[in-house]
């Protein structure tokens, strides 16, 4: 929708905050920074898994493309840790209260002026919700539509902007509030199924709020304006719908299980996606070589015969931000797109320093590119996710005029 408008600035927040500041107990211990070596000591004294799992899991982050600044909830690796809706909320209220604190004060936008509010979380689930949560605590307004997404994955950043997008075209001149958060405490394994330890490894705390208008007299301070946005769902193919699910081990511990053909459902999902996507972007000498291919594939008898042409998408965009799940997905996708190291730079940074922290990384991502000022007016942004179920989505955005660095902190300031 050509006036639906990423307002101001948004605010990719990170979680090393004074918990006092942010809604949980002092007492609970939440967000410290962890080291790889930290991670392995802590499972290792947790006396949760056994030898050949923390080896398997010292291997993984060995090869994961994660640094050792990234954070945790350290409660985890305590010996008689159980998952609890109160440390789930606790979590939740750390990283989502901080970032939309952060916002409405780089935005000076007052919290009764937000009359519409999308929250996602892909497994923590509580009631009241967790878009409850932020109504109760910045004191929203009675009539506000506020939406609660849940089990969507790391997909569900985009699934909120569309949603978003839906409702900013139907109350025109609204403000909508969107908030993408991942809860760690519930995504704990504390078994020994090896397909189960890789959330362990990858996911991180993190979470960000965004502030989208629909109103023309906001244009004046908008960065980026919202061009297209493409959903693919692959959940009627049953080993793409249950490639990512929580289950319970044979113990009976509940985990989140990755298939071992997430490579190739990823891959399926993203082509699917892209097709849509092509001939929406691309200018007219890829749509012509795009639609060629398609016709030539269709005439084609023979697989060996038939070779795909890849679209040019560095002719699309400027900038490319890739949900930062794990490096060997992030290889995988350059592979796929041709995509150069300059294009991969924002993602892999993105990877290092926070670790997977699900639908908000993409978000961490574009605070990157402004913290790097990388972003000239009328540059083109295009945000890729996947998630459960199995969903890949695509957002574009166009920047409006030369995004400079935050004037408030920004998530990749040194300190």
């Amino acid at each position: 929708m050509a006036r639906d408008r990423q307002e101001g600035q948004f605010s990719a927040g990170t979680v090393n905050r004074d918990p006092n500041n942010a809604g949980p107990s002092p007492n609970f211990h939440f967000s410290v920074k962890i080291s790889k070596e930290e991670f392995i000591q802590l499972a290792t004294k947790s006396g949760d898994f056994s030898d050949a799992s923390i080896e398997f899991q010292q291997r993984i982050l060995k090869n994961s493309g994660i640094g050792d600044d990234t954070y945790m909830p350290r409660v985890v690796f305590r010996p008689d840790y159980k998952i609890s809706l109160k440390d789930g909320r606790e979590e939740a209220a750390m990283a989502m209260f901080g970032a939309v604190n952060d916002l409405f004060a780089a935005t000076k936008i007052s919290p009764s002026n937000i009359s519409i509010l999308v929250v996602n979380c892909g497994i923590l689930n509580t009631t009241p919700s967790l878009s409850s949560m932020v109504i109760n605590r910045f004191k929203l307004r009675h009539d506000i539509r506020s939406f609660n997404l849940g089990g969507m994955g790391c997909a569900a950043g985009i699934i909120a902007i569309d949603l978003s997008k839906d409702l900013l075209k139907a109350y025109r001149g609204s403000y909508a509030l969107v908030v993408s958060t991942e809860a760690v405490t519930h995504t704990w394994y504390k078994g020994n199924d090896l397909q189960m330890l890789l959330p362990n490894c990858f996911f991180r705390m993190g979470a960000a709020a965004m502030l989208l208008s629909s109103s023309r007299q906001e244009r004046w301070r908008a960065k980026y304006q919202l061009k297209q946005v493409v959903r693919t769902h692959k959940g009627m193919d049953d080993r793409s719908f249950k490639s990512i699910r929580i289950k319970e081990d044979d113990k009976g511990t509940q985990g989140l299980q990755v298939s071992k053909d997430m490579m190739q459902i990823g891959g399926h999902a993203l082509k699917a996606n892209i097709t849509t996507l092509g001939p929406l972007v691309l200018p007219l000498s890829q749509h012509l070589h795009f639609f060629t291919t398609l016709m030539f594939k269709n005439k084609t008898t023979t697989t060996k015969a038939y070779k795909p042409y890849i679209p040019n998408y560095k002719s699309a965009f400027e900038h490319v931000c890739i949900v930062a799940t794990s490096r060997k997905v992030l290889d995988e996708i350059q592979r796929n797109l041709q995509l150069t190291e300059e294009y991969m730079e924002v993602s892999r940074k993105t990877l290092e320093r926070f670790g997977n922290t699900s639908s908000s990384s993409m978000w961490y991502e574009l605070s990157y590119l402004e913290w790097r000022r990388r972003i000239k007016g009328g540059d083109r942004v295009w945000q890729i996710a996947f998630g459960s179920g199995f969903k890949c989505g695509s957002v574009v955005w166009k920047a409006l005029s030369r995004v400079g660095r935050p004037k408030r902190q920004s998530p990749w300031d040194e300190n």
